[in-house]
């Protein structure tokens, strides 16, 4: 048992330690989402306004989702609490 100045602490009364559940971060559970083999999938950026003086084609391919760069995927599985 320990003892600090003669009171249990209050982790034996609990009999287990439980630490803090991890929080997934909000913004990134509606922007990122996991594919089947776990990788994860984002969508492309600069498609939301200005579109006027961007090509057809340019507009064409910015379409779509594609992966997380390896870069970048051991920031967002911390931010979606994904172990790996």
């Amino acid at each position: 048992m320990i003892f600090l100045n003669n009171i249990v602490t209050f982790a034996l009364l609990k009999k287990t330690v439980v630490m803090p559940k991890m929080k997934t971060h909000s913004r990134a559970k509606k922007t990122f989402k996991i594919t089947g083999s776990g990788k994860v999938k984002r969508f492309k950026a600069n498609k939301s306004h200005l579109l006027t003086k961007k090509s057809t084609s340019r507009k064409r391919h910015l379409r779509g989702s594609t992966m997380v760069d390896s870069a970048n995927s051991k920031m967002v599985n911390r931010l979606l609490c994904i172990g790996g």
